[in-house]
């Protein structure tokens, strides 16, 4: 089984600046430590004491402001806690700067801030939750764990990703038709969902999907190429993530457009072998330039280099195929080692045949 490219890079990478995993102050409750987000990090938020101990230091106005502002209270202000600050000599801006500085009003500002960003923000038990799926990597337990997942948060905003990864972890499995599935209630939520496009896109045209869909392969290849181009445009929106180069950058997006390269050169691939009479020998030549754009990737895949050699086979340019199954050879390993090895002796043997002079 082709090891999708997704996989090697990181499927996290995927959504970076999507999911933003919030240890936000809950409502009724008080915290001890700063929100991950906001203007400062370095000190905890001010308890009541504190602001009231400031109050009765003539002049420190301007400091309690700024550190209101900056660090936040651990408090809400309750009637009760209004008259203990006006007794403190609280004033009506104080009051108000107390009022917003509490863990609501600053949990209300980190999400607003990051759904002006593009983000989501989920709750602390969410985010713990999907990291644990995110990180499994043993396919039956993440399968379970998206499951659990799906339950819990029927509503989540971020229950795409979680099918998403339910798909990749049926796709280690090689079932395909999950793969597919799952991919498919991922998109149902996101339509834009790049990892599920991914998916979708490689599992459909694979020989083990098709042949569960003889009746209506045409329209399951077609589906797989609205997928591909779905997902050309979601790899023209990324955005890069904080922690990379520019040249990594471009390198993940060129690793992602030579998968789709792939995909669409299996379709092509497909359709060429349709017809009830020959070959198509146009959408041969279409799987041949696909396939081709797949591996001039930096690091192409060695399934890929095999399925160049078989449509140049087919279409009957020998010399093509064997320097394609050569590649494959020397990239892959195990059993399609051995295939490309198989190919690459049966070419060379036909063309030495075909080569030789006639007997008289």
């Amino acid at each position: 089984m082709k090891i999708k490219f997704v996989i090697l890079l990181g499927a996290a990478m995927l959504f970076a600046g999507v999911l933003l995993a919030q240890d936000l102050p809950s409502a009724g409750t008080t915290t001890t430590a700063p929100p991950t987000m906001g203007p400062s990090q370095e000190q905890a938020p001010l308890a009541e004491k504190d602001v009231i101990l400031e109050l009765k230091k003539k002049g420190q106005t301007d400091q309690l402001m700024k550190d209101l502002k900056t660090r936040g209270v651990d408090f809400e202000v309750d009637a009760d806690t209004e008259k203990r600050l006006r007794k403190a000599k609280a004033t009506d801006e104080i009051v108000a700067a107390v009022k917003a500085a509490g863990p609501n009003e600053r949990a209300a500002a980190i999400k607003s801030a990051a759904i002006a960003n593009g983000m989501t923000v989920v709750s602390k038990e969410e985010s713990a939750d999907f990291k644990a799926l995110e990180t499994e990597l043993d396919p039956d337990k993440a399968i379970a764990l998206a499951e659990t997942y799906a339950q819990k948060y029927p509503k989540s905003e971020v229950l795409s990703f979680a099918y998403a990864f339910e798909a990749n972890a049926y796709e280690n499995k090689s079932d395909v038709a999950k793969t597919v599935e799952f991919a498919d209630k991922s998109l149902a939520l996101k339509k834009d969902n790049l990892m599920a496009l991914l998916m979708a896109s490689y599992a459909i045209p694979q020989p083990q999907y098709t042949k569960l869909h003889q009746a209506d392969e045409e329209k399951e290849l077609s589906r797989a190429e609205s997928y591909c181009k779905d997902a050309a445009k979601a790899i023209d929106a990324l955005k890069k993530t904080d922690t990379e180069s520019d040249a990594d950058f471009a390198d993940r997006k060129a690793g992602y457009t030579s998968s789709l390269h792939a995909d669409l050169g299996m379709i092509h691939l497909d359709r060429a072998q349709l017809g009830l009479m020959s070959l198509d020998t146009e959408e041969l030549a279409k799987a041949v330039q696909e396939y081709n754009q797949a591996v001039a990737y930096a690091h192409p895949q060695p399934t890929d280099y095999f399925r160049l050699g078989e449509a140049n086979r087919l279409l009957g340019r020998i010399d093509d195929a064997i320097a394609a199954f050569t590649k494959a050879s020397e990239l892959g390993r195990g059993v399609l080692k051995q295939y490309a090895d198989a190919q690459v002796a049966n070419l060379k043997a036909a063309k030495a045949k075909a080569g030789a002079p006639a007997k008289p």
